[in-house]
């Protein structure tokens, strides 16, 4: 009889950052319903999840500290570093400030929050898996978002990096690239969009997701769910890779 890997997480603590939003508040919702302890943290003071949460201002030295000597108290077995900010501007007008801030959470962040993980799980002689999120836009330059482009192309080579580094230590790093997904932060880009090229609004939206080639935007459940399976020991031969779940939209 064929013993397949279990997708439970009875027994594992989980760390979600950038919890609030769409894609994070999903997978919070789906570690704690396959039994998972979950931690998470975001800018906002509350959070109404199944989660112990705590918020920081990662941009901020003092909340980045803050946030990964916490890390090192709550000593996760698997990090959804799912934290990142989105601004527009090609490379003509996306300023240096832009830069920062858009460096400062997606990159920066996103780094040392992946280090304090690693450094715990190294620590505590503990195995585990880290899922980074990445984007479409690290796979491929776009006129208007030059630096989000930028910052997710830096998630999958540390993505590599870190798996190389980490597996010797039983820690799995791999990285999801979602591709226009239906959550709260659209109606920003969308409005984005609607200034820099000069469309109505909500018909940026509408246009993308018409030109993905399932027939439309993604759901953050299926982000949350391609989460799960790295997790989960259904991918423990899986490490470095960066897994598309953007309907067909890049091809690899």
């Amino acid at each position: 009889m064929l013993n397949a890997a279990p997708t439970d997480l009875t027994g594992k603590t989980c760390l979600v950052t950038g919890a609030v939003g769409g894609i994070g508040s999903s997978a919070v919702a789906h570690f704690a319903a396959l039994g998972a302890t979950v931690y998470a943290t975001d800018i906002a003071e509350t959070f109404d999840g199944p989660a112990t949460y705590a918020p920081f201002n990662l941009l901020e030295d003092a909340g980045l500290a803050a946030c990964t000597d916490w890390i090192a108290d709550i000593k996760p077995d698997v990090l959804f570093n799912n934290a990142a900010i989105f601004d527009m501007g090609s490379v003509l007008d996306a300023d240096l400030a832009q830069y920062d801030r858009l460096f400062g959470v997606n990159v920066r962040a996103f780094y040392a929050v992946m280090q304090a993980c690693a450094k715990s799980m190294v620590a505590n002689d503990q195995p585990g898996s880290i899922i980074n999120l990445a984007s479409q836009a690290g796979h491929r330059g776009e006129a208007l978002v030059a630096h989000y482009c930028a910052t997710k192309a830096a998630v999958i080579s540390y993505t590599q990096s870190a798996a190389l580094a980490l597996a010797p230590h039983k820690i799995r790093v791999n990285a999801i690239s979602p591709g226009v997904i239906d959550t709260p932060m659209w109606k920003e880009v969308d409005a984005l969009f609607a200034k820099f090229e000069g469309k109505e609004l909500g018909q940026k939206k509408r246009e993308v997701g018409e030109a993905v080639p399932i027939g439309h935007m993604g759901d953050p459940s299926d982000v949350a769910r391609a989460a799960i399976f790295l997790a989960s020991d259904q991918s423990s031969y899986m490490t470095a890779q960066t897994i598309g779940v953007d309907g067909g939209n890049v091809l690899r």
